[in-house]
């Protein structure tokens, strides 16, 4: 009996081998698209089926690749030639809320922002804001530590995962992590798994902290500079001055004239198109309007054209601007949305050194970055070409090389390939460059210890066995 005839036998109709279903597993929103067909595709709506699922794989030595909403942006979900795709978005209950532990018992599928509106009424949040919260699932957030807008000041999904109940690669279950405030009892697997990317196991369950939301008025301060470096140094200052905005993004000139020809001139609140830098900023908490004014001189003073607003209406209106990036890049062609972190006190020189990439080898990189972070979102933008090989390479080798330059000066400048995306397939063959040999051996050993036969989502992170 087959490994295929072994899923269809014990899990019956949540295993398909539609061609449709198939063809869909093998990309993501990086536009990635992995390589032949998968065997099938399991759609799980419980612990125990993953584990079916799994045990099965390992007996006859079957890849399988995790997938959720299909949100994420390095290639790290797309199923592969021969390889089981396991969807955990059926796996999408809120088991628990429990306000007086600020704490959520969820499923993997759960959509980051169901949760939030099922928080909500509680005066409770999760924090991690990841731009597509919207669509992507807490399951997928953990394996990749997403990050988003407000972590500079929140933290990204790590700091908000407390336990995970996770399926490993032989079929047995594996509980991690507490839910009390402080645990530091044996290694922390909780944090190890956090970020995994679906190579140690199969997230099934998850305990994550849901802190109250802040509450009053939000501050925000829209600010336009002559260039993108004098923006970055601007942002810098601000956190020099140990102020903690909840957002801060700024976007280069050629974002803004995408992101213009996408919502319409009209709908872009006055900023300037093609011309300027643009940096935006909004405080909450109680300390919000405080926080903003001290800002706000300090924009003023590096020279930004800036404006300070109380009205949420105007604020959000800002952060739609913001949030329209990568709609409006996808809407020219498709792009590969980089991700790349440095430390903020040099973000100005990233984002010059980008502008240098840019015009050696004449491929326009808009981009948007975390300011409050350090984290750069670099674009490259693929036109769509009605005459493209059906054969032919998502991504040209001249965009790849532009992309090399952009991550050896990241790592350069003390920085890390990825700040939020994680290595997926697209950027593992540059992970040893920041991790040196001793650190990716370690590494390769350590999955070796939850996956000895190399079945959990091989060719992620780091290349599969030959």
């Amino acid at each position: 009996m087959t490994a295929l005839h072994r899923l269809q036998a014990e899990l019956g109709a949540i295993v398909s081998v539609d061609p449709g279903d198939l063809a869909a597993a093998r990309i993501d929103k990086s536009g990635w698209q992995a390589f032949g067909m998968p065997l099938a595709l399991v759609a799980a709506t419980s612990a125990l089926q993953v584990q079916t699922t799994l045990r099965i794989a390992s007996e006859f030595g079957v890849p399988v690749v995790t997938r959720g909403a299909g949100t994420g942006l390095a290639g790290g979900a797309c199923g592969t030639d021969g390889s089981i795709v396991l969807s955990l978005a059926g796996m999408n209950r809120i088991l628990e809320i429990r306000p007086q532990d600020e704490l959520a018992v969820v499923e993997p599928g759960v959509i980051n922002q169901d949760l939030n509106d099922a928080l909500a009424p509680h005066g409770l949040w999760f924090a991690p804001d990841p731009a597509s919260k919207a669509i992507s699932t807490i399951g997928g957030n953990i394996a990749t530590n997403a990050g988003g807008l407000l972590c500079a000041k929140y933290g990204v999904t790590r700091e908000a995962v407390l336990a995970l109940t996770v399926v490993l690669a032989d079929g047995s279950l594996l509980e991690m992590g507490h839910r009390s405030v402080k645990g530091v009892t044996g290694y922390d697997l909780t944090a190890l798994f956090t970020g995994s990317e679906g190579t140690l196991g199969v997230i099934v369950g998850a305990t994550v902290r849901t802190p109250a939301r802040p509450t009053g008025a939000v501050s925000t301060i829209g600010a336009v500079f002559a260039d993108v470096a004098s923006a970055a140094a601007a942002s810098a200052s601000i956190t020099a001055a140990r102020l903690r905005p909840a957002v801060m993004e700024l976007l280069d000139p050629s974002a803004l004239r995408a992101i213009a020809g996408y919502l319409g001139p009209d709908n872009m609140a006055g900023l300037p198109l093609g011309h300027g830098a643009f940096l935006l900023l909004q405080t909450d908490g109680p300390l919000a309007r405080v926080e903003a004014e001290a800002a706000l001189r300090i924009l003023r003073e590096a020279g930004g054209d800036a404006e300070l607003s109380t009205d949420r209406e105007s604020g959000e209106q800002l952060l739609a601007i913001r949030r329209a990036m990568h709609p409006a890049l996808a809407a020219q062609g498709e792009v590969l949305i980089e991700d790349v972190s440095v430390p903020r006190s040099r973000m100005a020189e990233m984002f010059e050194e980008i502008a240098r990439i840019s015009e050696r080898t004449g491929v326009t990189i808009p981009t948007v970055a975390h300011a409050g972070d350090g984290n750069l979102h670099p674009n490259f933008v693929i036109p769509f070409d009605p005459d493209k090989a059906a054969d032919a390479p998502l991504v040209p080798e001249h965009i790849w090389a532009a992309a090399d330059e952009l991550f050896r000066a990241a790592l350069a400048l003390g920085g890390t390939l990825t700040g939020e995306h994680g290595v997926g397939v697209l950027k593992q063959r540059w992970l040893i460059d920041e991790l040196g040999e001793t650190s990716f051996g370690l590494q390769r050993q350590l999955k070796a210890v939850f996956d000895p036969q190399g079945i959990l989502n091989p060719g992620v992170m780091f290349a599969a066995a030959k």
